[in-house]
């Protein structure tokens, strides 16, 4: 039985569904974005959410705890730049999944996986006309 068994097994034993989700949250910290399956996303977000939280607190014992996770020193050292200050503002969310269709070999559903902070479409900021000041209406009706 499968109860309260919640996490994806990816068809793969521990180990390997261990290091998939290892080498893609390395890949999603370094390049911001990455183009994979919807199963492996949604995976992915369960995995690497707490590890931006974690990364909130800047010492040398969350970053160890981190590295146990992503395996990786870049990826570690970029995850406590200045770059993701914007990201540990936010209180949680801070991925985002589009999904993009199908691939053509075997029809598996396909997505992007993002860092919701740095796309630039949805984030940059509208300009605005500046509306022009009316002078006040006098009111004919007061009672003086």
């Amino acid at each position: 039985m499968n109860h309260r068994n919640k996490n994806n097994h990816l068809g793969r034993k521990y180990g390997h569904r261990k290091s998939i989700l290892s080498n893609l949250a390395t890949s999603l910290i370094k390049k911001k974005k990455i183009f994979t399956t919807l199963a492996k996303a949604k995976a992915l977000k369960k995995y690497v959410e707490p590890i931006i939280t974690k990364s909130k607190i800047n010492t040398t014992h969350s970053k160890r705890n981190i590295f146990l996770y992503l395996k990786d020193k870049t990826a570690v050292t970029e995850l406590f730049k200045n770059i993701f200050d914007k990201v540990r503002i936010r209180c949680g969310g801070y991925t985002r999944i589009i999904k993009t269709g199908f691939r053509l070999g075997d029809h598996s559903s396909m997505s992007f996986i993002e860092l919701v902070d740095f796309n630039k479409i949805y984030t940059s900021k509208k300009i605005r006309k500046k509306s022009v000041r009316r002078s006040k209406k006098k009111n004919i009706f007061k009672n003086e």
